[in-house]
């Protein structure tokens, strides 16, 4: 579903596929991390200016897995908050592989 920012000067809309991308970027930004790849590994809600995210990591071996997953949850929000505007709710983070 699209998130659209409705306003004086008529509305702008951000499509599921860019926030997808942004959430990507985001997240992969983070040394080490991976967002895996193939349906439901990845779900962005967003409503009402509030968002909350799920997505499936694989990293390398020899990464301490609670800082890798820390520092994705904030750089996620964190482009989400800038860049969409929308308050983060929960990134739940959730790591699936080690390669």
């Amino acid at each position: 579903m699209s998130y659209v920012v409705s306003g004086d000067r008529g509305s702008i809309t951000i499509t599921p596929s860019t926030l997808t991308e942004l959430v990507v970027r985001a997240a992969e930004s983070v040394d080490g991390a991976e967002v895996r790849r193939g349906r439901r590994r990845l779900e962005i809600d967003v409503a009402d200016g509030r968002a909350h995210v799920r997505l499936e990591l694989s990293t390398r071996y020899g990464v301490v897995l609670p800082r890798l997953a820390r520092e994705v949850q904030e750089r996620v929000a964190g482009a989400l908050a800038t860049m969409c505007g929308v308050e983060v709710e929960a990134v739940d983070v959730s790591v699936e592989a080690v390669e």
